[in-house]
């Protein structure tokens, strides 16, 4: 068996379902590893823009198998709701999705245990998405976890009751004023539950396993540098992002592994708090959000805008191992009058190319190159050939620094505008 990875470099959003769409017609399954309802992966065709939370982003291919793996953490409601915006697409979700046992299951009051964290840290909040993420993952580590499987056992209630009753002592602990209804909440999950069960559970680690003659691509949620070994802790999400999690996420050996894509935008964005060494708060960084409309998938929230770092992109390639890469957005920075990139850091007062434990403003500035830019409309580009020739160059150079070649470049939101090189 052997496996392709398909990652994120940097904090998230960097077109991952994009690129899964375009490439799902070379594989059989489409298996997603982590995360969960925190993610937001934006797919356009047709003139129409869809965005998955959980399900993986093959899905709007015929006679392809989409897992959820046993990494994820999986909300019924939100799940619940993606199926039936699916089946208004005329897919036969029975026949394409399958939930692995051993992933686990958000409750109502995982949310509410994530709200009222957040609420009590004030001005040192995390920027949770409060989905309930974190504190599933933590009941998943502490062995209290719902999974799956458990939803066909008959006694399945008394269990969710335990763990729920746990939960609601634990929210008094954090003493803030949340206002929620659990009994609207529950009536919901309830319902949910009861559409969820008419998916195939599988064991899907021996699923995969007996998948020898299957081309399979695992899909990973959010960005490297959102890890929670790796990222910018503590402003990180509460899974394993990297090549790593992949293992962990799907239960396949390290040596089945075969490409790993490592998905980057041309410059950098990141949604909530943490450190941000390339963040822009001039006209430069207005014009990347409104052109690129960089705003949360699963949020809403405006994402923060910068140009690339490629001392953070170089490090996320080498933890994860890539051995391809793919640029996103780059259209957005056509009519830029210049292009700068981050090619190393002045750390406290030495110049460094990597990624430190501390990544304070009063510890770190950027040291920047500067390109010159270019003004033609990419989206009417069809080819590598044609494109301008300070973007070549400027592809030449990240390739250069990061020694990973860029097999794709993308010049649009549509799977059309996709050049492969």
């Amino acid at each position: 068996m052997k496996v392709d990875l398909l990652l994120g470099l940097q904090w998230g959003d960097e077109g991952k379902g994009k690129i899964v769409d375009v490439l799902t017609s070379k594989y059989d399954i489409i298996a997603r590893f982590q995360g969960g309802p925190n993610a937001g992966h934006t797919l356009v065709f047709n003139n129409k823009k869809y965005v998955l939370h959980t399900i993986p982003s093959g899905i709007f291919h015929k006679n392809k198998i989409n897992l959820i793996g046993n990494g994820v953490v999986i909300d019924p409601v939100i799940l619940c709701k993606e199926i039936l915006n699916i089946r208004n697409e005329n897919i036969k979700i029975s026949e394409t999705l399958l939930i692995s046992k051993k992933a686990h299951l958000i409750l109502p009051t995982h949310r509410i245990l994530d709200a009222a964290s957040e609420m009590s840290k004030g001005k040192n909040k995390i920027g949770s998405t409060l989905k309930g993420i974190g504190p599933t993952y933590m009941d998943k580590t502490g062995r209290n976890g719902f999974r799956v499987g458990e939803l066909e056992s008959k006694k399945w209630k008394d269990k969710y009751v335990e763990l729920r009753d746990k939960h609601i002592e634990l929210i008094k602990f954090f003493k803030v004023n949340l206002n929620f209804n659990l009994k609207k909440l529950e009536e919901e999950f309830f319902q949910s539950v009861d559409e969820l069960k008419k998916i195939d559970f599988v064991d899907s680690e021996n699923f995969l396993f007996e998948a020898n003659d299957k081309k399979i691509l695992a899909e990973g949620a959010q960005g490297s540098l959102l890890d929670i070994d790796f990222g910018t802790y503590p402003y990180v999400t509460s899974s394993n992002t990297t090549a790593a999690g992949a293992c962990t996420g799907l239960g396949i050996s390290p040596n089945s592994v075969n490409q790993v894509f490592g998905i980057f935008k041309a410059y950098t964005t990141r949604v909530g708090s943490g450190p941000f060494p390339t963040e822009l708060f001039d006209s430069y960084g207005e014009r990347m959000s409104k052109v690129g409309n960089e705003f949360g998938a699963t949020t809403g929230r405006p994402r923060r805008c910068g140009w690339l770092d490629l001392v953070a992109l170089k490090y996320a390639c080498r933890v994860n191992g890539v051995s391809k890469l793919m640029m996103m957005k780059t259209d957005v920075l056509s009519g830029f009058d210049k292009v700068l990139v981050c090619t190393n850091y002045n750390y406290k007062g030495k110049i460094i190319n990597y990624l430190p434990y501390d990544l304070s403003e009063s510890s770190l500035k950027p040291v920047y190159k500067e390109f010159k830019g270019w003004s033609e409309d990419l989206r009417q580009i069809d080819s590598f050939e044609n494109l301008p020739e300070n973007l070549n160059y400027y592809i030449k150079f990240l390739e250069k620094e990061l020694e990973v070649p860029i097999v794709i470049v993308s010049v649009g939101p549509d799977r059309k505008e996709t050049l492969f090189r």
